[in-house]
């Protein structure tokens, strides 16, 4: 899978970040699951036109010392179509643009 993880976070760090992912993302099925939300103007091209399959999502899962950005864009609705894929490196950028935001205003230096 690819991911980019932030790890060996300390309680506080990591209370912080579930707090900041609740207050921002959707929660996913189970606790510490969390959806980010492709907006339209983020969608690849194999993501356009798939309207049905939308909308489409970034895993982020919180762990017992860390938090893991998933890089595969997700549908809530379809499970295997071209539209499943790796982010793009756009997709990718606005995941470390929301990191950074996050890790700033929780003051994690981590």
């Amino acid at each position: 899978m690819r991911q980019i993880v932030i790890d060996e976070l300390s309680p506080m760090e990591h209370d912080n970040i579930d707090s900041y992912l609740k207050r921002t993302l959707k929660q996913g099925p189970m606790i510490g699951l969390y959806w980010m939300e492709l907006t339209p103007d983020l969608l690849s091209e194999a993501q356009q036109g798939h309207d049905e399959h939308g909308p489409f999502y970034l895993a982020v899962e919180v762990t017992n010392d860390g938090v893991k950005f998933e890089l595969l864009v997700r549908s809530q609705t379809n499970l295997h179509c071209t539209c499943i894929a790796h982010a793009s490196s756009v997709q990718r950028q606005f995941v470390l643009d929301f990191m950074d935001k996050m890790l700033a205003e929780e003051m994690i230096y981590a």
